[in-house]
């Protein structure tokens, strides 16, 4: 006999473990399944941690800002270390194009209550120890954002889930999805047939692999990036930095990286020509690339050993924004997939509005600024200014 839930979420990652969560918070009776073993080993354990609100989306930006309020505060509500590291970022600048765009979201970002500022050369050197001082023209520095372990927020999520009543399946692929009409009533996987209402689908990069299972067309596509992680090292380094110049190599459009809370430094870049797939393997000229690119910022890293690399995939929209919305044309279908890159630092705003959206049919968002989050939307109208 087929058992019955009040919502199930298909996928157990970034964004289906805190919105399994905040459904049960609501009262639901929630099951969470996902084909792979446990929570949080598709994208969400290739993620490097960062979480930000300083985006140039209003949408991102709200929901970030709720991400980083639960996520600063998670041990001291729920006991759980999730390796919350506070320090912030920073965008050095070393070109005056740069300046300009992220002087000119400045505005926007403030008037969301973000703590941030334009800082000149001096203050960013002594924010970054040994940076490159050559060309250097100052930078944005957010202090209230931060870093979390990946692996641990995805265990702390789910705990607190259990203690909740929602039941986790895993190594249980969806292989259809139970239909009355033209409503989504359940899913139906290698085990057995589960029913529900409402459907929650958040599968990261495989969401749009679904299209053909539900009748519509889920624009995600997956892309390959790569990172990295060092030996750890005496912490000399607070923020997240963020260098969005394009490499003089042409193949890097940016590069990021981060000390975590063990002195470990993390690191990972975009490529210029984006790597379609979902291709797990490390390439050989990812370290040299990323490596070069580092002790050109900050040469004092020179020294440091490398511990390993490795592949993830970003779930890319056309336009690199999120879906998060109920799908009128599939009754009882909420699709939170297409997080771009950032579905770690989404995941707990998002898992909020999905909670909303699934229980009282709107979002958490006004309706102008969930608008960018909207499944029916034009794909090309729009393009962030940072991402």
């Amino acid at each position: 006999m087929a058992q019955a839930f009040d919502a199930i979420v298909v996928g157990c990652g970034s964004v289906g473990v805190p919105s399994a969560y905040y459904l049960a918070r609501k009262g639901l009776k929630v099951l969470a399944v996902d084909k792979r073993s446990a929570v949080g080993q598709g994208e969400n354990k290739a993620a490097i941690g960062g979480v930000r609100a300083t985006h140039s989306d209003p949408a991102k930006i709200l929901v970030c800002k709720e991400s980083l309020k639960e996520l600063s505060t998670w041990q001291e509500r729920h006991g759980a270390d999730v390796g919350w590291k506070p320090g912030g970022y920073c965008f050095p600048v070393y070109t005056e194009g740069i300046e300009n765009t992220l002087q000119g979201i400045l505005p926007l970002q403030k008037s969301f209550g973000l703590n941030i500022e334009w800082v000149d050369a001096d203050t960013v050197a002594e924010i970054v120890p040994g940076i490159e001082r050559e060309g250097l023209r100052g930078g944005t520095y957010s202090p209230e954002d931060g870093q979390v372990s990946p692996l641990k927020t995805s265990v702390a999520f789910a705990r607190a889930a259990i203690e909740l009543g929602v039941e986790f399946r895993f190594n249980e692929p969806v292989l259809g999805y139970l239909r009355d009409g033209d409503s989504v009533v359940g899913v139906r996987t290698d085990k057995g047939e589960y029913h529900a209402p409402q459907v929650v689908l958040a599968a990261g990069s495989d969401a749009g692999r679904h299209s053909e299972l539900l009748g519509v067309k889920i624009p995600v596509e997956p892309d390959s990036h790569e990172a990295g992680i060092t030996m750890p090292v005496q912490e000399f380094l607070k923020p997240l930095i963020v260098d969005l110049r394009p490499g003089q190599e042409g193949k890097t459009a940016n590069f990021y990286f981060g000390q975590v809370a063990d002195g470990a430094i993390i690191f990972c870049y975009t490529p210029q020509e984006l790597f379609k797939g979902d291709n797990h393997e490390s390439l050989s000229e990812f370290l040299p690339v990323l490596a070069r690119r580092m002790v050109s910022l900050i040469p004092r890293m020179r020294h440091l050993l490398v511990r390993r690399v490795w592949r993830g995939c970003y779930p890319m929209t056309p336009d690199g924004i999120p879906i998060v919305d109920n799908v009128e044309a599939v009754p009882g279908l909420t699709l939170a997939v297409g997080m771009c890159g950032q579905g770690f630092m989404m995941g707990p705003g998002i898992g909020m509005i999905v909670a909303e959206l699934v229980t009282e049919g709107r979002s958490l968002l006004s309706s102008e600024v969930h608008a960018s989050l909207r499944f029916e939307r034009d794909y090309a109208a729009k393009k962030e200014a940072l991402k």
